[in-house]
């Protein structure tokens, strides 16, 4: 049996990944669960979702849609480029895709179109871009957008009185719902660490590679993780994202 695989945002970061990969020793046994925003940042974005086709093939991997793959999705079928994604890393992305041929873009629209709003494996965890808000669970959010923007469900887990009790009347209702809940979207560079952070049964594999961060993957069973050395050391002449 191989191995769960959890990996944070990739923003175009390429070298990262592929190094990620290898010292994490991925084989095609192990499942790669990839929590989205595979693009905006680093200059190679079109070249991630090339290698994630690739991968496609041979391993056995699903792929959850962040909010900057959402907004590539726009300009890729619509053409419309909005102004927050042109300045949040849609720029580099573009260009990334300059030289790729419309048959090449439509297969990448099409790659995209497949990635899911969210994952519930047989375990029940699950794997979303950023959370929700029901206490319902995703299934009932009533705004979609939710599933790639939420940031309440992370704020509220990562704030919780470790005092209070799973069977406490005040129990926030959303962390009832799954065994565990694994998210990106957030860079944990905001909370002063390049590390995974976990805030009860929430794990954050947002490790910021987008930024001055590392690029993570982690073993949903053993919480070991591997990281990528940081991003800006692979890309030194770049500048990635902007916050």
């Amino acid at each position: 049996m191989g191995r769960t695989l959890v990996i944070g945002d990739i923003h175009g970061g390429l070298k990262g990944l592929i190094q990620l990969f290898e010292r994490a020793e991925v084989s095609t046994e192990d499942k790669l669960i990839f929590l989205g925003d595979y693009v905006d940042g680093w200059s190679e974005s079109a070249q991630v979702i090339d290698y994630l086709m690739r991968l496609d093939e041979s391993h056995q991997c699903i792929f959850i849609k962040g909010n900057h793959d959402a907004w590539c999705i726009d300009w890729l079928e619509k053409g419309i480029v909005n102004d927050v994604w042109f300045v949040h890393g849609g720029k580099s992305t573009m260009e990334s895709y300059q030289n790729l041929a419309d048959e090449a873009k439509e297969e990448h629209l099409n790659f995209f179109k497949r990635m899911r709003d969210y994952d519930v494996d047989g375990q029940n965890n699950l794997f979303i871009h950023a959370g929700f808000s029901s206490m319902h669970g995703p299934e009932r959010e009533p705004y979609s957008s939710n599933y790639s923007w939420d940031r309440t469900l992370w704020e509220m887990a990562l704030t919780m009185d470790n005092r209070i009790k799973k069977d406490a009347a005040i129990y926030p209702k959303r962390l009832l719902l799954y065994h565990e809940i694994y998210i990106g979207h957030t860079p944990t560079l905001y909370y002063n660490t390049d590390l995974p952070m976990q805030g009860c049964n929430v794990w954050n594999i947002d490790t910021g590679a987008a930024f001055t961060g590392k690029l993570s993957c982690l073993d949903i069973e053993t919480k070991q993780f591997w990281q990528s050395d940081t991003l800006q050391s692979l890309y030194p002449n770049e500048k990635g994202r902007n916050k």
